[in-house]
């Protein structure tokens, strides 16, 4: 008893008295916005430009910010409008800024919700997140809105995941909210990693955004290196990063189509992972192992959140791999996916269909999907998988869907290979 207290009582003093190797390790974190921002200049002076006319007392444009995941877009929007709420207390213009990610915030409802419920300070009552009428809730937010003179810039992140959802109908009446006010005027900033976004809008939608365009390119191996030196100096301990650490993350984040959300995140875990095992540095050793388990995680995540057909599919593929049976064509993974559902008592997708999920799978870089030509035979498509078969089940076993194929064993179990 003596021994498991004493154990107990020093469960944590080997971690709380360990090398430090962080200082302020939130500088890291995604959240954050910096002082400066490297590399994005020309970026922030062309947003001033078009939000400058608010400390005149005029309307500015919507924006619409473009550019793949990790390339500064929302840290940047956070900081010009953060820096344009300082400037209109100086000149005495009354701006309200509301951040919205409509990944989490995702239908029309709630992003009208979320507006209204930011004013509940000052209004007295709050909209419910369900159950209200969608047009009683927008009545409620030209009310609050417009019950004083005021600016309002809305950011609408990831806003063309909210779009291809549930259509624009929300930037139908966010974009027209103007002409329905007496004091409050509204401008909306859309932050979307597809290029091809306002393809999905439709013409009345489009002919009333007024927008000005700003696209964020991509971050080089040397732009990173600058950011991840710039967030280090306040994230680590003076000389615990070993001199190849940086350039390593910056080198694989590029690789990575310049993120510098994958950049901080590398050099964030290493750190916590020297720190576990109490070193003294972070070293090279660190980015890999690092490396490693963001892509599990980040693979894991991906896996977990699949729709249930995805992932009988991805399964029939598993089934193939552990019988050596890829290469496999569509017909031979439909032929498997069709057991499974037979197995579970699911209905079955047509093959057509299941062709679209392989296509899916394929892109998200779970399993490879390459189309080949067998010369006169034609052309066909050879479906291997990405992750090692053992560690697809592994995810599994934690899904209710499929922890019955599992319990019976059903990769011996299957006719085609008996």
């Amino acid at each position: 008893m003596n021994n498991e207290q004493t154990y107990l009582d020093s469960l944590f003093e080997k971690y709380l008295h360990a090398k430090r190797i962080f200082k302020h390790k939130e500088v890291l974190r995604h959240s954050y916005t910096p002082k400066e921002l490297p590399h994005r200049r020309e970026q922030i002076e062309t947003l001033a430009h078009i939000l400058v006319p608010v400390l005149k007392g005029e309307t500015p444009s919507n924006i619409f910010v473009y550019g793949k995941t990790g390339t500064g877009k929302t840290v940047t929007i956070k900081f010009v409008t953060e820096e344009l709420k300082k400037a209109s207390k100086k000149y005495s213009v009354p701006v309200d800024v509301i951040y919205l990610n409509c990944e989490v915030v995702d239908t029309q409802y709630r992003v009208l919700a979320n507006i209204v419920n930011y004013f509940k300070h000052e209004s007295g009552f709050e909209v419910p997140l369900v159950g209200w009428p969608t047009d009683e809730v927008y009545s409620r937010l030209k009310e609050v809105i417009d019950a004083k003179e005021r600016f309002v810039i809305i950011i609408l992140d990831e806003i063309d995941k909210l779009i291809k959802k549930n259509g624009d109908d929300i930037l139908y009446n966010l974009t027209r909210i103007n002409t329905e006010l007496q004091n409050a005027r509204v401008s909306i900033i859309g932050i979307s990693n597809d290029l091809r976004f306002k393809e999905y809008l439709d013409a009345r939608v489009l002919s009333s955004l007024s927008e000005e365009e700003v696209v964020f390119p991509p971050y080089d191996a040397s732009q990173l290196r600058d950011i991840l030196e710039q967030r280090a100096k306040y994230a680590f301990n003076d000389g615990v990063l070993d001199a190849a650490v940086i350039p390593l993350c910056a080198a694989l984040a590029a690789k990575e189509h310049g993120d510098a959300r994958k950049a901080l995140d590398l050099l964030r875990v290493s750190g916590e992972i020297a720190e576990r095992e109490g070193a003294e540095k972070v070293l090279e050793r660190h980015v890999r192992k690092a490396q490693e388990k963001i892509e599990h995680d980040t693979m894991e995540e991906v896996i977990k959140t699949l729709p249930l057909h995805s992932k009988l599919v991805l399964y029939a593929v598993v089934v193939l791999d552990e019988n050596d049976a890829l290469p496999a064509n569509t017909g031979e993974v439909y032929v498997v996916y069709k057991e499974i559902c037979e197995a579970l008592d699911v209905e079955p997708l047509t093959q057509r269909r299941v062709s679209d999920l392989i296509n899916e799978l394929d892109m998200l870089g779970i399993i490879n999907a390459k189309v080949v030509s067998k010369g006169r035979y034609g052309r066909t498509k050879e479906i291997r998988l990405n992750i090692p078969a053992f560690k697809v089940k592994n995810m599994f076993r934690r899904d209710y869907h499929l922890q019955s194929l599992l319990a019976m064993d059903f990769l011996k179990q299957r006719r085609l290979f008996a």
